[in-house]
């Protein structure tokens, strides 16, 4: 596990040192047994200069093969292998990680890109190649003038851009708890003017990106110990967010849910293009159609 740490220790240039313990649940449970495909996990954290992974492990229920990969995005995918049917499956994650995130970062964005617009440098703009493209369509072009009526003058500071379209985006939507599956397209949830954290996410996500800029959904964990913060559920749920790539300060973490900045109570697990490559579990099985009876998702995040 490693060496006990100090609550008020700190890392140079980082905030204060917090270890929190992940645990998450997915339950299965169907009507008769049914014949269990592989199921792709994605439950991992995602290890950076703000998160050390300290310990992590997967349980399954009933008894599974667990093999590990790393996708084209560099998140850690397990597939679980069933031997036979059942009419129960858990999968039981259990992670501890060291956050430092502080909560006020501060940004060393190039010179050449401190102003919007910017050009990215052609390698830059070669290897986002479609983080940059976007993903839904807007015939009647109604998102992309909501993005740019965010941009004051001809040219405008590019973090304050931003910010205020991730803090913006609270003026037009209402937060909502959405249990079903799936996600808003952007332009539905401007529309509807509710949506839940994902599709904050994806709208955000899409909305900078029709002003040229490269960015990414994140799925993982939100750590909320007052439980004041918008998507979460006690000290700690699911969430998922967004970062933009800006030459110099490279991926800046945005949580447009709670308008906020950087990473200090976020512990990411997935990035990816769409938000349909993060889920924490996917599967699927082999039986009767109205064999599926529910499923229960249990998450807790403690310090």
């Amino acid at each position: 596990m490693g060496a006990h740490i100090p609550e008020d220790a700190s890392h140079p240039e980082t905030g204060a040192v917090t270890i929190l313990t992940i645990q998450h649940t997915t339950s299965y449970r169907y009507r008769q047994p049914v014949e269990p495909w592989p199921h792709r996990l994605m439950l991992r954290p995602r290890e950076s200069r703000d998160l050390r992974l300290i310990a992590h492990d997967v349980a399954v229920s009933p008894q599974a093969t667990v093999t590990w990969a790393h996708d084209v995005a560099g998140n850690a995918v397990a597939t679980a292998s069933f031997a036979g049917p059942t009419d129960r499956i858990a999968f039981h994650s259990r992670a501890v990680v060291e956050l430092t995130a502080p909560a006020w970062p501060v940004f060393a964005i190039d010179v050449a890109a401190m102003r919007y617009p910017f050009r990215y440098s052609d390698d830059d703009w070669t290897d986002l190649g479609p983080l940059a493209v976007r993903q839904y369509e807007d015939r009647a072009g109604s998102l992309a003038r909501w993005a740019r009526a965010f941009v004051a003058g001809e040219t405008t500071d590019t973090l304050a851009l931003l910010k205020d379209i991730s803090a913006g985006l609270g003026g037009w939507v209402s937060y909502e708890i959405r249990d079903d599956e799936g996600t808003q397209s952007p332009n539905e949830t401007l529309e509807r003017g509710r949506g839940s954290c994902r599709d904050y996410a994806v709208l955000f996500v899409e909305a900078v990106r029709s002003l040229g800029f490269g960015a990414r959904i994140v799925s993982g964990y939100l750590y909320d110990p007052d439980t004041s913060l918008l998507g979460s559920a006690g000290a700690g749920s699911t969430h998922a967010w967004a970062e933009v790539f800006v030459p110099g300060a490279g991926w800046i973490t945005f949580d447009p849910t709670n308008r906020s900045v950087g990473g200090a109570n976020l512990i990411p697990v997935a990035v990816a293009r769409d938000i349909r490559q993060t889920l924490p579990v996917a599967g699927s099985y082999a039986g009767a159609a109205d064999a599926f009876d529910d499923m229960t998702v249990e998450v807790s995040v403690t310090a």
